[in-house]
Formats: structure tokens, sequence, C-alpha cells
């Protein structure tokens, strides 16, 4: 597995190669990331995990100083995975100079839910995963492919109306959510729990299936009885300790209200302590 560090040479490592597969990062690795490597794999000729914790999706109270950086740990897991090329630049190479010009997605999507709670984030990660996608897929002659998380639903959702609305020749992948044995959504965030933080922890994934289930109970009369359902859900985490942002049930087409018979997801955020953890369910 080769490392390298800048945009130059990333793209002469990948010039032999026609259909490149790339898996952004944040580091701080776990096995849901590795997953996102291992199904990267029969994509394409090369597979590319790139590693940067990006300041522009953080804002200015967010974790950005203290985000694990453990590049060593994570470049031995990703070549146990079977990854070919790590990227991983400074922050000076990937904004040599101040980002002026940025991805602004639109307001619909990207300021409900977490862009509401985290006004500019999506900014932030359009911005860096347009610049990504010009450093490690700008040299293929092939089918390009991004590979994703389901776990971050609404990221997910943004970038591929980016890579749909620019033509961009990418292909985006979603690779369901990974979870430990008691449920939990593997996250890198969830090294900053505490043991009794972390034995909690698995209360948001039951809270989203309960009020998935309850949902699907009200059929017909969703519209009118989801408000009482949310913040009942809402309710009971918070009784636990927990500060919840968001319990909610939408349509999949577009995070918008749902009507009854559309194709639902379950979405949540809430922070347990320190630490603010998402979660999500198709239902």
């Amino acid at each position: 597995m080769q490392i390298v560090h800048t945009i130059d040479d990333l793209r002469t490592a990948l010039r032999p190669f026609n259909t490149p597969a790339l898996v952004p990062t944040m580091g701080n690795l776990h096995d849901g990331h590795l997953e996102l490597v291992r199904a990267a794999k029969p994509l394409g000729d090369v597979t590319v995990a790139s590693i940067f914790v990006n300041r522009l999706q953080f804002a200015p109270h967010e974790d950005f100083d203290t985000y694990p950086r453990t590049l060593q740990a994570d470049a031995d897991k990703l070549a146990a995975a079977g990854c070919d090329i790590v990227f991983a630049p400074s922050e000076k190479e990937l904004y040599p100079e101040p980002q002026g010009f940025k991805v602004q997605p639109p307001t619909e999507l990207a300021d409900i839910l977490e862009g509401h709670f985290r006004p500019g984030f999506f900014t932030g990660v359009c911005t860096v995963v347009m610049k990504l996608f010009q450093c490690a897929l700008s040299e293929g002659k092939g089918t390009r492919h991004a590979v994703f998380g389901q776990k971050d639903y609404q990221q997910q959702m943004v970038i591929r109306r980016m890579v749909r609305q620019f033509a961009l020749p990418v292909n985006i992948v979603s690779v369901a959510t990974q979870r430990a044995a008691d449920g939990l959504a593997l996250s890198s965030r969830n090294g900053y729990l505490s043991e009794t933080e972390r034995a909690e922890a698995v209360q948001l994934s039951l809270a989203l299936r309960a009020l998935g289930r309850d949902a699907l109970a009200a059929a017909d009369g969703l519209a009118r009885q989801l408000p009482a359902l949310e913040e009942r859900a809402m309710a009971g985490l918070a009784a636990r300790g927990w500060q919840p942002d968001y319990l909610t049930v939408r349509r999949r087409s577009d995070l918008q209200a749902p009507q009854a018979g559309e194709p639902l997801v379950v979405l949540g955020a809430a922070r347990l302590g320190k630490t603010r953890l998402i979660d999500n369910f198709e239902i």
C-alpha cells in the first residue's frame, strides 16, 4: 500500500489506472470505515482512501482541534483491508489559499435536520468532497466510484444530488451502517464515550426503532399523529439524560414530511454527555 501526501503524487500514483474507487474519511478509522474499503475493492482497478479532517465542516464550538488524528494506526488498518493508496494531505496541501469558492447545496435539503443544528456543515462537506473527487477521480478513463456509509444518511443524499446536478462522472455507492453487537452504530466519536455512556449509547438506536414501529402502526393517520410520536420519543431520551436534537420520521426521497404509503426513514441526533451521536433506519 502506498501513502501519498500531495495532490501531484496522488495523481501520479493513479495514472496507470482507469476505474478508481474512493473512500473519503476523516481518519480515526473503525470497522465501519473498513467495510467501505472492502465494498470499494471489487468496484474498480484501484482503491483509494482519503484521510483528512476538514475544517470547513466544523463549527467554531465543535471538535475540530480535538478530533483524533491517528494516521499510522489508520494506515495499518487500511493495508489489512486491502486498500491500495492512502491520500493523507495536510490542510495547506488541500487548501493552499483561503477557500473562497464553496459548493452551496440547496436549502431545502441542506438546512434541515443536521444542517439546522450544524449551520454550514453541508457546504463544508460538499466543498471538500468536490475537491477530493477532483484530486482522486479526475484521472480515470472508465467508471469512477465513491463509497459512503448509510449512517450519514442526509450527507449521502446531499452528495448524490451534487454529483447529479454537476454531471460528475462518479458513481456513488452506499454501504449499510455497521453496528456493534448491541446495535450501536459504529462511529469515530464513540471513542469519546465513557464506559457508562457507551452502555447507554445504544438507547438512541432503540428509540429510533421504537419511533419507526409507532410510525408504521399509525398508517393513514401518520401525518396527524407524527408530531406527538416524535415528541414522545425525544422526551423518552431526555428522561434518560440525553439532549436530543431531533428524532423524526421523513420520506426517503427528499427528507421532507412524510405521507402515508411512502418509503420512510427514521433519523435521530442526540448528545450524550459531551458526545453527539447520529443514527437512522429505513422503515
